[in-house]
């Protein structure tokens, strides 16, 4: 008589991910997750390797994240997972004040932010 069972999130064939805070703004994340959007996981794994960005590493974490849950958890083919969904969101932000001339402060806004990994077995052709 206990709790009943979490539904999953995603479909059978899907695996999924998230960083809850990753420390950047959501727009320049979102950036780096328009890189991998519909791609080969093991491409994107190289294009964010070699991406000059430094929200690559998070995104990069992450995305190891949901093909290590596919494999592990779901029992999916690592060779044929695609990379169907990554959206990015806000999150909090930590306000913070820079002390300026003649007694005032300035406000600075540190934003952290969210981003969901879904990874999608695709069959073989």
């Amino acid at each position: 008589m206990g709790k009943a069972a979490n539904p999953r999130r995603v479909g059978d064939r899907e695996a999924l991910a998230t960083g809850t805070t990753v420390r950047g703004s959501a727009q320049k994340l979102n950036l780096v997750a328009g890189l991998i959007r519909g791609k080969k996981a093991e491409d994107a794994l190289n294009i964010l390797k070699f991406s000059n960005k430094a929200m690559a590493a998070p995104v990069s974490k992450v995305l190891a994240s949901a093909i290590a849950n596919a494999e592990n958890n779901h029992n999916l083919d690592v060779d044929a997972l695609i990379v169907s969904e990554a959206s990015v969101g806000k999150a909090l932000s930590m306000k913070r004040w820079h002390a300026r001339a003649r007694g005032r402060a300035s406000k600075i806004v540190k934003p952290f932010s969210r981003i969901r990994i879904v990874v999608r077995e695709t069959d073989e052709d």
